[in-house]
């Protein structure tokens, strides 16, 4: 559930999308930081949030003062800052860019209900584990085994460290049942700019386990705008 359609933004302002898809050909998360960049200034752009503008404007002028102080004091510290910023936004994105083959939807703040909710197979059918190593655990516990993302929606409250033997429990010992991080890394090359409208040549819409088959098999752009930094 989201409020912003980024989608609709991008088309109404195509000097924006080229140089977002500029940026985005040199790996820069520029559709990503727009995005972040939209959910700090919430209050002023989400009519629904005008009652949080004092809260946000505080926030914006504490943060906003810290880091120039730090830039101030450290501009070499400022500079690493950024650097781990965007490292991480680009990590994020690319752990979760793969995890769902469902669009999102403009009722944030509507008494819309998704014809879905509550069920639990059509959920794991539409959910994928985009992991780093299967051969190797322990090269998943670098992203907190985030990739296991069928065995976290399995049981939201298993803790991390448990997710390999959860998946494992609950879909078997077979690699077929997650995306490897091969094919994960030839998308996220091959279609760095094409994320944003998903309309790269040759590159059909699929779902399920047609989904799953396709991005084994590197066949999809996958996501951008990672879900836990745009939350509206």
């Amino acid at each position: 559930m989201v409020w912003f359609d980024y989608e609709a933004f991008f088309k109404k302002h195509p000097l924006v999308y080229r140089a977002t898809i500029f940026l985005e050909w040199f790996y820069i998360p520029a559709h990503d930081i727009l995005m972040h960049s939209f959910m700090v200034l919430t209050a002023f752009v989400i009519p629904k949030r005008r009652d949080q503008m004092r809260r946000n404007t505080l926030v914006i002028l504490i943060r906003g003062g810290l880091l120039i102080a730090i830039g101030w004091i450290a501009p070499s510290a400022l500079l690493g800052y950024c650097l781990a910023y965007m490292t991480m936004i680009i990590v994020l994105r690319f752990v979760d860019g793969l995890e769902h083959d469902y669009p999102y939807h403009l009722n944030l703040f509507t008494d819309d209900v998704s014809e879905h909710k509550g069920d639990l197979v059509w959920e794991q059918e539409h959910t994928f584990s985009p992991i780093l190593s299967w051969r190797y655990p322990w090269v998943n516990w670098l992203i907190l085994n985030f990739g296991y993302h069928n065995a976290h929606h399995a049981k939201p409250t298993a803790p991390w460290y448990q997710l390999p033997s959860l998946h494992k429990q609950r879909f078997g010992d077979d690699p077929n049942t997650v995306i490897r991080l091969w094919p994960q890394l030839k998308m996220y090359h091959r279609y760095r700019t094409y994320r944003i409208f998903h309309d790269a040549p040759g590159i059909e819409s699929v779902s399920g386990k047609a989904f799953l088959k396709a991005a084994q098999e590197a066949r999809l752009t996958g996501g951008n705008a990672a879900s836990f930094l745009t939350s509206f």
